[in-house]
């Protein structure tokens, strides 16, 4: 497919806006079975024409994805101290938050042993897409790095999440975004095996295989839609590769699977914005995205102090 290349800037807008208002929308389906879905949506682009009525407000995937990029741009890579500080400030319970993040972020608001609960609120610490969903910044920001994409997920996932399927999820979003930024023209062969080579466990291993075969969307309900990273990080990324030349059909058809629609619609956005840059997102939707504080156009600046970050000498 011919398209025009859009340029680096475009790519780091499209990035987190492309998260935001995949977040912001998938947020009205979060929940419901991929029959219901089916039963009152003929297709993505069904769905994509006619959201739901009034602003669309993202929730935590968003707002924590924002503290990455304060903490990035605060830096220029991820301080521990200087995270934890912006997922405090940032932090509105009423986003959505899980269980387990909203016991560790409020440790971090009044001060407690926030550490302690990232490691041991869960028993192995929490294998969820938290982490994941939040990651896109640092893929855009190290684009070109995929060694250090994946030590700088790794830090960025560790407040919260500290099991090693919990991070690697992180990690593999992270590099998808960044692979998908540095690229003209999709290889779809080319893109797994990258994931795949970076890859250290089993159960993302055998996912990544899996989506690389997928033929249609109706089988990406095969690779999970739940809130666990292995349930949903591969899903978002196989969204991306069977339409890499259309966000609306990839966030679409992440919505469609249905479960937790808002976070597997948020990582597959931001991959597809790095990839296709800001103009692929309906302005339709760009424009019910909400614009108070922290909103669409804060987004948008945060989205170009990176992008100054990442020309910088």
């Amino acid at each position: 497919m011919n398209r025009s290349l859009p340029s680096v800037e475009d790519r780091f807008a499209g990035c987190l806006l492309g998260l935001a208002v995949a977040d912001a929308l998938g947020a009205h389906f979060e929940g419901e079975s991929p029959e219901v879905l089916a039963y009152r949506y003929r297709n993505a682009e069904d769905l994509i024409q006619n959201p739901p009525a009034g602003e669309l407000r993202y929730t935590d995937d968003t707002q924590m994805a924002i503290g990455v990029a304060e903490a990035l741009i605060a830096r220029g890579q991820i301080d521990e101290e200087i995270l934890y500080r912006q997922f405090a400030a940032n932090y509105v319970p009423q986003r959505g938050y899980g269980y387990g993040s909203r016991i560790v972020l409020q440790a971090m608001v009044d001060g407690g042993d926030h550490r302690y609960l990232a490691r041991n609120l869960f028993s192995e610490g929490s294998f969820g897409n938290g982490a994941a969903m939040r990651v896109a910044p640092v893929g855009i920001l190290f684009r070109r790095d995929p060694v250090r994409i994946w030590e700088q997920a790794r830090l960025s996932a560790i407040p919260t999440h500290t099991h090693p399927l919990g991070i690697e999820g992180a990690q593999l979003v992270a590099l998808a975004v960044g692979i998908a930024s540095t690229l003209d023209v999709f290889d779809r062969q080319d893109f797994f095996a990258a994931l795949s080579e970076m890859c250290q466990s089993i159960e993302f291993t055998s996912s990544l295989v899996r989506a690389a075969c997928l033929t249609n969307a109706r089988d990406l309900g095969q690779l999970g839609n739940g809130t666990e990273a292995t349930d949903s990080v591969v899903t978002a990324i196989a969204s991306f590769g069977l339409t890499p030349d259309s966000y609306v059909q990839t966030i679409g058809n992440a919505i469609l699977v249905g479960g937790d629609t808002d976070t597997i619609a948020a990582m597959a956005g931001a991959i597809s914005g790095a990839y296709l840059g800001r103009a692929a997102i309906p302005e339709h939707l760009l424009g019910k995205l909400e614009d108070n504080y922290q909103g669409r156009t804060y987004i948008e600046e945060l989205a170009v102090k990176l992008y100054r970050l990442h020309e910088a000498p």
